[in-house]
């Protein structure tokens, strides 16, 4: 393979997030072999065709291994496959929150306990979390393929068996219950909601999505014109009765039964439109901290909001006790 320059295909992530300077295939290529059957080179510059997923799940997996450890990373076809920066960048800066709400100047990561709500069948969050700062996390889904998926990835990487607790949900209309025991202390909730209303609305945004993929990629005969999206996704995954802003108020509305249990809830938030009426909604049940961060992956903009029903006082003594 050709020297090549390192691709420069991420921007303004996170500044601790491993994946800021672009990918490095050549590096990825040898730590997961497969991936080179999808690497071609334009410009001088190597990369693999985004419109692909089968390019897309093998360049998640050789992210996995070469950066996280994570020696074993399969999911069932179908199913979502998430871009990795994207997904550390919620985590640096769930990190961030943490360690800024510490009265103290270094704060031990490895004693946070996160829950991850809609895990999906590739854990992502909990991968890159516990290998990232050594959290403990609990995962949760209502879909029991994603939950036998991320169960089986958790077993077959030993070093995670004890960090790693995957549970499902048995109530799709729930998010805490059934899931946080009586006495059962989490530092912090994060998901990844679903975005659209509908099915419709979904397969109408991933169109356009793999349309403008395919514009940016050069012509590829081998590439998988089948493939409905490039990174999947199942109906829990990717829509919802009333879409996002109805999935996270309902979110917020449980949280309040969770309040001294929980030191700060989070939630990706995708419309920049739905954050007016979620703050409004989180004043509306008293919540005394409210957060929004801003992220940037390249051209992409997106935050999470984040909320707490401790005042500042509580939030540094559970943080002090930690």
């Amino acid at each position: 393979m050709p020297e090549t320059r390192q691709n420069p295909i991420k921007k303004n992530l996170h500044r601790k997030n491993i994946h800021n300077h672009g990918y490095d295939f050549q590096f990825l290529a040898t730590s997961y072999p497969p991936l080179l059957a999808f690497l071609s080179e334009k410009h001088h510059q190597i990369s693999i065709d985004y419109s692909d997923a089968a390019a897309v799940l093998a360049l998640n997996t050789a992210l996995l291994k070469a950066h996280y450890r994570i020696d074993y990373w399969q999911i069932p076809k179908g199913y979502l496959c998430p871009p990795i920066p994207g997904r550390a960048d919620y985590i640096h800066y769930l990190a961030d929150l943490i360690h800024q709400t510490s009265a103290r100047k270094t704060f031990d990561q490895s004693t946070v306990s996160a829950l991850d709500i809609g895990t999906g069948a590739s854990c992502i969050y909990p991968l890159i979390g516990q290998r990232s700062y050594q959290w403990s996390f609990t995962a949760s889904d209502i879909d029991p393929i994603s939950v036998a998926c991320a169960s089986q990835i958790i077993q077959a990487n030993p070093g995670l068996r004890k960090k790693i607790k995957v549970l499902l949900q048995p109530n799709a209309q729930r998010f805490f219950a059934n899931i946080i025991a009586e006495r059962q202390r989490i530092t912090v909730t994060l998901c990844n909601p679903p975005f659209h209303s509908s099915l419709a609305e979904a397969a109408l945004g991933n169109a356009r999505k793999r349309a403008n993929l395919q514009k940016k990629q050069p012509s590829n005969k081998s590439s998988n014109n089948n493939s409905v999206l490039n990174f999947g996704g199942q109906k829990a995954e990717l829509y919802c009765e009333g879409g996002e802003l109805s999935f996270i108020k309902s979110m917020i509305i449980e949280s309040q039964e969770y309040k001294n249990q929980v030191l700060y809830f989070s939630c990706l938030v995708s419309k920049n439109a739905h954050l007016k009426a979620l703050q409004h909604t989180l004043k509306s049940v008293d919540a005394s901290d409210i957060k929004i961060v801003p992220m940037s992956q390249g051209h992409k903009t997106s935050r999470f909001i984040a909320w707490s029903f401790l005042n500042k006082k509580q939030r540094e003594d559970w943080l002090s006790q930690a």
